[in-house]
């Protein structure tokens, strides 16, 4: 099994994450409650016009979006990969949902995790069971 990590970065805006250490707890609990266990996890936070550029680069959209997630994990039991989030959006959702940038920040960062564990939101099916998940761990984050 190889070592397991959780780290955040900021790529091309001044953005700091508060309460790190409890959320890569959280995630990690996350994780195992999925059945899964954690490899190493890059969560980058960054603009708008950065996530547009891979959204363009890697999957040929030409559209904004909150996150895109890579996998990178070797083994079925890890959950490894690259989560692209821009704070911009994440900033103008939390206005539109009437939540804090915080718990907006948390929810984007649940949605990206469940994606490598191998949840879906394409289909309405799918997307409703996503949000069920959301809602359940951001439920049981209350101590971050």
């Amino acid at each position: 099994m190889p070592k397991s990590s959780i780290q955040f970065f900021s790529e091309d805006i001044p953005f700091i994450l508060k309460n790190k250490g409890k959320i890569r707890q959280w995630l990690d609990t996350t994780i195992r409650h999925e059945g899964k266990h954690t490899g190493m996890l890059n969560f980058i936070f960054c603009s708008d016009s950065y996530l547009l550029n891979i959204n363009r680069q890697y999957l040929n959209h030409d559209t904004y979006t909150d996150i895109i997630t890579f996998d990178t994990s070797e083994e079925k039991k890890e959950i490894s990969g690259d989560i692209f989030i821009s704070i911009e959006r994440v900033k103008e959702n939390a206005v539109k949902f009437g939540v804090s940038e915080f718990d907006e920040v948390c929810r984007i960062v649940i949605h990206g995790t469940l994606h490598l564990i191998g949840y879906k939101d394409k289909s309405k099916a799918d997307k409703a069971l996503m949000t069920q998940k959301e809602d359940q761990y951001l439920s049981a984050r209350s101590s971050v």
